[in-house]
């Protein structure tokens, strides 16, 4: 089993940040936004009145994308770095969605909004960066309501040095070669599936919430027992 080596929590270097706008997250991100849209509808609930919390937002592409959709629901875009968060606010008003998407520099670790204070929180790419992610899970269960849902994505960690490798070339073959290598650094520190389904155990939540949902990524969904 490949070891979890671990990476900066914080990308916030102008470079990571603009390196990581650049790259072309567009399926990925349409695929995150019409699963969580699918696992809303089941709930029956209207999105439009929705207030969410997307947690680690990064450039914000996934606020963003939930705009495009004219889905009327309220996202507070959460993230520890500066940089990201210039760029973030630059595609919010690219895409005219500044009266949906409000941006926030906060420390995922200590979120400071109330407990039960969203609808739902989503998180696209966040555990990966931090050493204890149980910390961050057990925040983003706070601030949830119960009965809200809870989508969170991530890389997952490989088996193996040469899935690494295979993995690289498919998905960032054709990005740069810094980008390369932070996509390589993020799979070396990403949670297997087991080590994420032990997570949410142990945070209070069900391990049926975990599945793989590609070659490269886990995803939690699940909502939060109404007691």
């Amino acid at each position: 089993m490949l070891p979890r080596t671990l990476e900066p929590e914080v990308m916030d270097s102008v470079e990571e940040a603009s390196d990581y706008d650049r790259m072309d997250h567009s399926g990925v991100n349409r695929a995150f936004v019409e699963e969580f849209l699918t696992a809303w509808n089941q709930g029956r609930d209207n999105l439009s009145d929705a207030h969410l919390i997307d947690v680690g937002t990064g450039t914000a592409q996934i606020p963003v994308e939930l705009a495009r959709r004219d889905t009327g629901c309220r996202v507070v875009a959460v993230d520890l770095a500066g940089e990201m968060l210039k760029l973030a606010r630059s595609n919010i008003a690219e895409a005219r969605a500044g009266q949906f998407v409000e941006v926030e520099l906060v420390d995922a670790k200590s979120l400071p909004h109330a407990d039960g204070q969203f609808d739902g929180v989503i998180s696209n790419s966040i555990i990966h960066h931090i050493a204890e992610p149980g910390v961050v899970f057990r925040e983003m269960l706070r601030v949830l309501k119960p009965g809200g849902l809870l989508f969170v994505r991530d890389l997952m960690r490989p088996d193996d040095g040469a899935t690494v490798d295979r993995l690289v070339e498919t998905y960032a073959g054709d990005e740069s070669r810094h980008a390369q290598k932070l996509f390589h650094q993020s799979l070396h520190a990403a949670l297997t599936l087991s080590e994420t389904q032990q997570m949410v155990v142990v945070c209070g939540g069900d391990a049926r919430w975990v599945h793989a949902s590609s070659d490269r990524h886990w995803t939690i969904c699940g909502r939060r027992p109404n007691r």
